[in-house]
This record gives structure tokens, sequence and C-alpha cells, in this order.
């Protein structure tokens, strides 16, 4: 049987003036764009030229939404009530999906972006809302959850196609989670050390934790932040790697075909 695996980013994080990423060479790597909702980063004109180069590379789009934080790039902690979470989320993948129809494409994937994917991550409340919005929106998008997390679980028991997610250019504390980025050396910046690490947690079928234990996870997808330093080098290592190692990279709904 073919390995199989799926290389996402997250992008369109531009705004107005501000540049971030490089979106057009990541378009050229990965199989999956999440793309920003103008909540924490993006604006509608962004996201629509965003998703025409998607379209172009045979990449499969998803929605990347937030908290509403762009001075903290939606990495601050907020605390909404589930109502509120899960019209957030919802408003969000609506935005996405009309500029996908301006490109006469759709959107097939939902992940939640920064503070909003990590609380929900630990926190099976948050986690059940976001599955709650992302159903009542469309039943057939998948989700890309961190693998192992509460919100994996929401997905799966929520019904929905739901990927495991593993990060190339992020390390991991003894619980599975990912280690804050205040933590020195939470960020990974060498493709070989980001490869090295995809590949053991692929070939174990867990997540390894610095201090050597297993945690079981199904895994789909591999994710490279758009907005870090050194990303494409990343990103085009580990397809490297990964090609080298007989997996084939494909889009999202590939992998649930």
């Amino acid at each position: 049987m073919t390995k199989q695996v799926n290389l996402n980013a997250d992008l369109g994080e531009s705004y107005g003036m501000y540049s971030i990423g490089n979106d057009e060479a990541m378009l050229a790597t990965v199989n999956s764009a999440n793309i920003a909702c103008g909540y924490h980063a993006g604006d509608p004109l962004v996201m629509r030229e965003t998703i025409a180069r998607a379209k172009q590379n045979g990449v499969s789009i998803g929605a990347h939404p937030s908290f509403p934080d762009h001075q903290g790039f939606g990495r601050r902690q907020m605390h909404l009530s589930s109502d509120e979470l899960e019209a957030m989320v919802a408003y969000q993948i609506g935005a996405i999906m009309a500029m996908a129809a301006m490109n006469d494409t759709v959107v097939t994937h939902v992940k939640p972006h920064g503070a909003l994917n990590n609380m929900a991550s630990v926190d099976q409340d948050m986690s059940d809302a976001i599955a709650r919005a992302i159903k009542a929106v469309d039943s057939n998008l998948i989700l890309l959850a961190t693998a192992g997390s509460c919100l994996f679980k929401g997905g799966i028991n929520a019904g929905l196609p739901t990927a495991g997610e593993i990060f190339a250019d992020r390390t991991y504390d003894e619980n599975g989670n990912l280690a804050p980025r205040s933590q020195p050396g939470s960020m990974i910046h060498d493709a070989n050390q980001a490869a090295d690490q995809i590949l053991s947690f692929l070939d174990s079928g867990k997540i390894l934790t610095p201090e050597g234990k297993g945690i079981e996870a199904e895994i789909h997808s591999i994710c490279v932040h758009g907005d870090s330093d050194g990303a494409i080098n990343i990103a085009n290592g580990v397809k490297e790697r990964l090609t080298k190692e007989g997996y084939r990279l494909a889009t999202l709904p590939e992998i649930f075909s």
C-alpha cells in the first residue's frame, strides 16, 4: 500500500500594505493551503489572490479562522462563549467560501489558527464548539487538527472527516502539545532537523516527546508555517525527504478519497 501524506502551510497572511511570507514559493511546494480569513491577517483581496494562486498550483484550499487579533497575529488568548465562538468560526469560513466562489473553486478544509488552535487542542468544550460550527456550514469540510488533541477528538465526535496534523517547524512538550513560542528551542529553523522529526513521527505513528515518550496519534498532514524563518527551505527539505522515503504527497481531499 502506498504511503501518502499531506503537506500544508498557513498562507494569505499579508494585508493592506504589509507583506508576510512568500506565498508564491510555498504554493509551488505544498499540497494544501490554510488561508487567513481576515481576523488575524489577510484581507478580501489577499484572500482572493491567494486562492487564485492555490487553484493554479493544484493546491486544496482551507479556511484558517482565528480570534479577532490583528495586533497579536492571533496568538493571544481570548475567552468567548460557545455561541460567540461558533458564530466567529462560521463567519470566517463563509468569507473564504465567498472568495473561493469568485475563483470558481471550493473550500475543502478548516484549520484553526494560533491561540484558537492551541486552546482548543487542550479544551474539549472549545473543540466541540469549533466542530459544531464547521459542521453547520458544511459537514463535508475536513477539520485539520493537531494530532492527538482535543480538537481532533471533537472533529471525530462530530462526524467530520478529521485529519491529524504534526508540525515540521515546531518542537513538542512532554504532553504532546506544541512547546510555547516563548520557550527557547520551540522553533525549528533547520530543514534536516525538521525532516528528521517528521519522519520519526510518521515511522512510529506517534508524537515523540523530548524525553522519548511516544504518544499515539493518527497523522495525515504536516504543517510548515508560511511566516517562519526559512519556511521555503524547510518545506522543500521535508518534501524531498518524504519523497525519498517513498511517501506520496497529496491534497487533503485526496487523503480522504
